[in-house]
């Protein structure tokens, strides 16, 4: 049974931002950070930390979803300026994780971890830039179901984050770490090209 091509069409349009959030969110390249902060938890409270972290992501993403674009049209902010603004974020952020270059530590969180695992460590500028410029682009519901799997990925490395380090090791990590580095370095160029090109 072939695919209808309003199929095919949405299809492409959640692979795109499932990936697109994949790189910028980057599951696998938080967890020594989540690590750090939970390192003098037992099991059960790590496994606690990571699921109240998800539930103030998910508030933050779903508000942005529906809100993010009505806050720049409030504010007179062009989708053009905010594209620019966003694909120079997130190069530097992909230029941080390829030359791993830390800016800030956990030992900077001391007081109330959660806050710092949902933001900046999921929901961080480059996911809100992210998530409001795929809305622009296709609507509400195909960035809101991306968004949710790529949570559910984060949750689920967080959740099991002690197996993972164990079975891929810190140095495996700190490679797939440099990969979605490059990759987002390549997003951003892509974005800002997008921006330059639709502004002629």
């Amino acid at each position: 049974m072939s695919m209808t091509p309003e199929w095919s069409v949405w299809g492409a349009a959640f692979l795109q931002s499932f990936v697109t959030l994949l790189v910028i969110m980057d599951p696998f390249g938080g967890l020594p950070i989540f690590l750090t902060l939970t390192k003098n938890f037992d099991l059960p409270r790590t496994r606690h930390s990571a699921n109240r972290a998800i539930r103030v992501s998910f508030i933050l993403l779903v508000i942005v979803v529906f809100v993010g674009t009505g806050v720049l049209d409030f504010f007179g902010i062009s989708l053009f300026s905010f594209q620019v603004g966003g694909g120079l974020i997130l190069l530097l952020l992909g230029l941080l994780y390829v030359l791993d270059i830390q800016v800030g530590s956990a030992n900077d969180y001391k007081s109330d971890i959660i806050i710092p695992m949902a933001t900046p460590l999921i929901a961080g500028p480059g996911a809100i830039t992210a998530v409001i410029l795929l809305v622009s682009q296709f609507g509400f519901w195909i960035p809101l179901a991306a968004t949710l799997v790529n949570l559910f990925l984060f949750w689920f490395a967080m959740y099991n984050a002690h197996y993972i380090t164990r079975a891929i090791g810190k140095q495996g990590i700190e490679i797939l770490s440099r990969i979605m580095g490059l990759l987002l370095v390549a997003l951003a160029v892509e974005m800002l090209r997008g921006a330059w090109l639709g502004e002629r």
